[in-house]
């Protein structure tokens, strides 16, 4: 291997559920010669499933299946595929949720945190899971998350959307919407601003200007229509500042978003799930109305407080179109290229 080469770093991508989209987006990932450019990749997942996606797409790839990461040869045109689940013979169907399915998704993300911690790859890059399906398998995680805080250790994290002009992050993420009013505290709330400056600093913006939103409407409107504002997020709000960093708010949620996008805010802090999800993938979700399928998915999901960088589409498993080669590998090669930015 070449010392030019041996500089690129190395990053362990997860093939995600075998029966969703993950073997999809990977397989198109893997065709495009530009992402030997920017890194050395490895592919995490079920062999088998991978030779039927390559079949199914009609790509000309070959397998390389390796027990080590010394085994990859890094070749454009041949993925490096390190084997899990090879002991599940049955074939994991498209579109199907099962424990088999599950227990490799995990077994994929659990192999990609191991050889990070150990320094053996420099970062990791997730495709789409299926929580139902890895609960099935009898692991119970509520997501790649929560699965990457426990087996970090890791206790301050978060869950940062990124694309072009909006980056968020949620103070709560995959909880109630009830559970998650009664978790707005003013320390969750300082924790996520610190984490979202730091990881926007990490991305190359000096000192970014982060927009927080509001718990209820119009930011309870001075206590009108809740007092969570006044109570949590505003003395949060408050000793950011005193740190030096630059936060603004609350700002009511339906104001936030559009004034990031405009250019106001480089990032935003939300204070539940939906609050953020629903205008990220309002701008990065691209539906196609005459064929009636995604044209385009973008937004990168980055786990931020972790010992190691872990990067991941934003978008599900797609079952509905899973093994139809419709699916879109732009989130993939996105959050790539975010690993890349934070590594660098």
């Amino acid at each position: 291997m070449s010392t030019e080469k041996q500089h690129i770093p190395i990053l362990a991508i997860t093939m995600g559920d075998p029966a969703g989209i993950g073997p999809e987006i990977a397989a198109k990932t893997f065709a495009r010669s530009e992402t030997y450019s920017v890194c050395r990749p490895v592919l995490i997942g079920h062999t088998a499933t991978m030779k039927r996606t390559i079949r199914n797409l009609n790509l000309n790839l070959t397998i390389n299946p390796i027990k080590n990461i010394s085994g990859a040869c890094f070749v454009p045109g041949t993925i490096d595929i390190y084997e899990i689940g090879e002991s599940y013979t049955n074939e994991i169907l498209p579109g199907i949720i099962s424990a088999e399915a599950g227990d490799i998704a995990f077994q994929a993300v659990k192999t990609a945190i191991d050889l990070a911690m150990q320094g053996i790859v420099d970062g990791t890059v997730t495709g789409p899971i299926n929580k139902e399906a890895i609960n099935k398998a009898g692991h119970h995680f509520s997501g790649h998350t929560e699965i990457y805080a426990h087996f970090t250790n890791t206790k301050k994290y978060a869950m940062l959307l990124v694309d072009e002009n909006v980056s968020v992050i949620h103070a709560t993420t995959h909880v109630s919407l009830r559970q998650a009013c009664d978790l707005i505290k003013k320390d969750r709330v300082l924790d996520v601003i610190q984490l979202i400056h730091e990881g926007l600093q990490k991305l190359g913006i000096k000192k970014p200007r982060i927009g927080v939103a509001g718990l209820n409407p119009h930011s309870g409107d001075g206590g009108l229509f809740g007092d969570e504002e006044i109570k949590e997020i505003i003395p949060a709000i408050e000793e950011a500042r005193k740190k030096g960093i630059d936060a603004d708010g609350p700002v009511p949620a339906d104001a936030l978003f559009a004034l990031a996008n405009g250019g106001k805010y480089d990032g935003c802090v939300a204070m539940y799930h939906d609050q953020g999800h629903i205008p990220f993938k309002l701008l990065g979700f691209n539906w196609d109305k005459e064929k009636k399928t995604m044209k385009s998915v973008r937004g990168v999901n980055i786990t931020l407080g972790l010992p190691i960088i872990r990067t991941s589409v934003d978008h599900g498993t797609a079952f509905e179109i899973a093994g139809k080669g419709l699916a879109s590998p732009d989130a993939l090669v996105q959050a790539i290229e975010y690993a890349i930015k934070l590594l660098n």
